[in-house]
C-alpha cells in the first residue's frame, strides 16, 4: 500500500474566504578604536516546508517542493492535497527554490570594536513552461466505481502524467466514496483524515493524488508547479495536522509586485533582546515558535525573513541559450556527456562529475547507467573509451531529450522568466502544531509596507574593562558581562514585540505593542549591570540626565566611522554599519 503524504503546502484554497548572504568586509580605525575587519554571520536553518506562490493577474502559480526521506521506497511515495479548481500542472524547479533560500535566508551577525587601552595597539578582534491539465482529457468525466451495484465513486477530472509523477484529480461529494477510492488505488489513509476530506469536500474542493511513476526512483523527485484561476494564496494545512509534528516548519515565498502579508493570520514582529546575537541567533526557531504562539498571535501568525527585490535571487545556473534538449534526441549515445558539457550543464574532470541541475545525475542514472564496479567519472569521463558497457537498451535518444526539456530546461527557463517579470520578493515563516491548525492562511499583496531586510547586523563592542556593550540593528545597546554569554532576560519579558493584523492596504493594526516593557527591562539590566552606568548619581534616572552627566564627564566626541564616547578605562566606540539599513524588528511564535 502507498502511504500517503498528508504534508504538503499547497495553496488553492476557498478563494471566497514560506546560503549564507555575501557579507560586506568593512575595515575602521578611528578615533582611538580598533574595528575589527568585518562582520562575523551565519544564517538560520533552512529545513521545513516550502512553498512559492507567483499571483499573475487572474491567476496564481503555486510552486511546490516536495520533502522526502531519501531512503524512501520509491513504489510506497504518495501525495494527496485538496484543491479548488483543477489546475493545470508542470515541473517545478529545485535550483529556483535553492536560490531563493540562499538569496532571502535571514542572516544574524555581527561587527567587532574595541577601545584601545593604555599602550595595546592589537586589533581584537518567459513561457509560462506549463503544461497539463487539460479539463477535456480522456479520463475526465469517468468514475472511480468498477463493481456493479457499488456507489459510484469520485469523478476522474484528469488523469496524467508530468514529470516523474502520475497525478489523478478526484471530484465528490461523499467521503466514504473518496476514501474508498484512496484506499483501492493504493493511497493508505489515517481514519483521523476523513473528518478532514469530509470539510474540504462541504467546501467544493477537488483533490490531487499524486505519485511517482512505475519506473521512477526516488532521486528523481521535483517540484511541481499548479496553475489555477485566482487572486490569493493559500496553505491548506488542516489536512497537514493529520501527519504533522509539533512546531512545524512553513515557509512560503511570494513573487509579486509588493509586499505579501497574512490576511486571516496575524503577523509578528520579534523581541530581538531574545536572540543570542553572540551565538548568530542559534536559538531562533525556538525564539520563533514562542513569539508566534504569543497572546493575540496565538499559533497562527508568521513573521517576515525578507521584503524586497526579487534580484537577490540568483538565475544564472537556471536557464543558459546553450541548453538545447532537442541535440540529443538522435545523437550517439557516446556523444552525450560531451554534448552535455558543451552545454553547461554537466562537467567531469579532476576524477569527479558535477551536475549542474540536481535532476540530472537521476536522468543518467535511469538512460546512461553507470556500470556496476565504476564510478560515474570513470564511466562518464570517457564514454567513447567505455563504449562496449554502455547499456544499449536503457538509452533512448527521444525519451532522454523529452525528459531532459520537460524536468530541467523549461522549468529553469520558466523560472528565470518569472524572476525577471516580478520585482518583488517576500518570504514568510513560521513553526506551527497539529492543534493550532484549524484555519487555512491567505495571504494577500499589501503595497503600503516597508520592505524587511535580511541581514540583521548588530556591534560589539570590547571595553577596556573586560565588558562588552553590544549594539542591535534597531539601536538598542545591550551590556553584557565579561564579555560572557547572551543575558538571561526576566522569564517574564515576552517573546514577541509586536503581534500585528495585516491586511491589503495600509498600515497594520497594532494589536499587542510589548515596546515600553522591552525597552524598560533593559533600561534596569543595564543600569543594574554596567559599572559604567551604575556610576551615575541617583538624580540621573532618565535618558536625557544620564546624557548630561556623560557630557560633564568629557562628552561625546565622533570618530571618522566610529562611536566613540568618554568611559571608565580609556575610550569606547563602536563599529558604524556603512551600508546598512537599521532592520526593523523580526518577532516568532512560541
Amino acid at each position: 500500500m502507498l502511504r500517503t503524504r498528508l504534508v504538503p503546502l499547497l495553496s488553492l484554497c476557498t478563494l471566497t474566504a514560506g546560503l549564507a548572504l555575501a557579507l560586506p568586509n568593512h575595515a575602521e580605525a578611528c578615533g582611538g578604536t580598533f574595528c575589527d575587519t568585518g562582520p562575523n554571520a551565519m544564517p538560520v536553518d533552512q529545513t521545513g516546508e516550502n512553498i512559492l506562490f507567483v499571483i499573475d493577474g487572474e491567476y496564481v502559480e503555486a510552486h511546490i517542493q516536495i520533502q522526502y526521506d531519501p531512503n524512501t521506497d520509491a513504489a510506497k511515495f504518495a501525495w494527496v492535497i485538496p484543491v479548488t479548481a483543477l489546475p493545470e500542472f508542470s515541473v517545478g524547479s529545485q535550483l529556483l527554490f535553492d536560490n531563493m533560500l540562499g538569496g532571502s535566508v535571514p542572516t544574524y551577525g555581527f561587527n567587532t570594536s574595541q577601545e584601545i587601552c593604555g599602550d595595546n595597539n592589537n586589533n581584537n578582534g518567459s513561457g509560462s513552461g506549463l503544461s497539463g491539465g487539460d479539463p477535456s482529457g480522456d479520463t475526465a468525466g469517468a468514475s472511480g466505481g468498477d463493481d456493479e451495484g457499488e456507489p459510484p465513486g469520485p469523478d476522474v477530472l484528469y488523469k496524467g502524467t508530468v514529470g516523474a509523477f502520475d497525478i489523478v484529480v478526484l471530484q465528490d461529494t461523499d467521503v466514504a466514496s473518496l476514501m474508498k477510492w484512496l484506499g483501492d488505488n493504493g493511497y493508505q489513509q489515517d481514519p483521523k483524515a476523513e473528518p478532514i476530506f469530509d470539510e474540504y469536500l462541504k467546501e467544493g474542493h477537488l483533490f490531487v493524488a499524486f505519485k511517482l511513476t512505475n519506473d521512477a526512483e526516488v532521486a528523481e523527485i521535483h517540484p511541481v508547479v499548479l496553475r489555477y484561476k485566482g487572486d490569493e494564496s493559500c496553505v491548506p494545512i488542516r489536512l497537514t495536522r493529520i501527519a504533522a509534528q509539533d512546531d512545524m516548519d512553513i515557509r512560503a515565498f511570494f513573487l509579486g509586485d509588493a509586499r505579501t502579508v497574512p490576511t486571516n493570520y496575524r503577523h509578528v514582529l520579534v523581541n530581538p533582546l531574545k536572540l543570542d546575537w553572540p551565538n548568530f541567533a542559534s536559538n531562533y526557531k525556538a525564539i520563533i515558535s514562542l513569539a508566534v504562539d504569543a497572546f493575540a498571535a496565538d499559533g497562527n501568525a508568521f513573521v517576515t525573513e525578507y521584503a524586497g527585490p526579487s534580484s537577490v535571487v540568483g538565475n544564472g545556473n537556471l536557464w543558459q541559450p546553450s541548453f538545447n534538449a532537442a541535440a540529443f534526441t538522435e545523437l550517439p549515445v557516446a556523444d552525450v556527456i560531451d554534448t552535455l558539457e558543451a552545454q553547461g550543464l554537466m562537467f567531469c574532470d579532476f576524477d569527479f562529475c558535477q551536475y549542474n541541475n540536481p535532476l540530472l545525475q537521476g536522468l543518467l542514472a535511469k538512460y546512461l547507467p553507470v556500470p556496476a564496479g565504476m564510478s560515474d567519472f570513470d564511466f562518464y569521463d570517457c564514454l567513447s573509451c567505455n563504449e562496449a558497457q554502455i547499456d544499449a537498451l536503457a538509452w533512448d535518444g527521444p525519451l532522454f531529450a523529452k525528459d531532459l526539456g520537460e524536468r530541467v530546461i523549461d522549468p529553469g527557463k520558466h523560472a528565470v522568466g518569472l524572476l525577471n517579470q516580478w520585482p518583488y520578493l517576500t518570504r514568510m515563516y513560521t513553526t506551527i502544531s497539529p492543534h493550532e491548525m484549524l484555519e487555512d492562511p491567505i495571504f494577500r499583496q499589501n503595497p503600503n509596507l516597508p520592505e524587511v531586510p535580511a541581514l540583521q547586523q548588530a556591534t560589539r563592542l570590547l571595553r577596556c574593562d573586560g565588558h562588552a556593550t553590544w549594539t542591535l540593528p534597531d539601536g538598542r545597546e545591550v551590556f553584557v558581562p565579561n564579555n560572557g554569554p547572551w543575558p538571561d532576560f526576566d522569564v517574564e519579558l515576552p517573546f514577541e514585540e509586536e503581534v500585528q493584523a495585516t491586511s491589503i492596504k495600509g498600515a497594520p493594526m497594532t494589536l499587542v505593542n510589548n515596546t515600553a516593557a522591552i525597552n524598560k527591562a533593559l533600561d534596569d539590566w543595564n543600569l543594574k549591570m554596567d559599572p559604567v552606568e551604575g556610576q551615575l548619581p541617583p538624580g540621573a534616572d532618565n535618558e536625557a540626565e544620564a546624557e548630561a552627566e556623560t557630557a560633564d564627564q568629557g562628552g561625546a566626541d565622533q570618530g571618522c566611522g566610529c562611536d566613540v564616547r568618554g568611559g571608565a578605562g580609556g575610550v569606547l566606540g563602536t563599529l558604524g554599519l556603512l551600508g546598512l539599513l537599521a532592520l526593523p524588528r523580526a518577532r516568532r511564535r512560541r
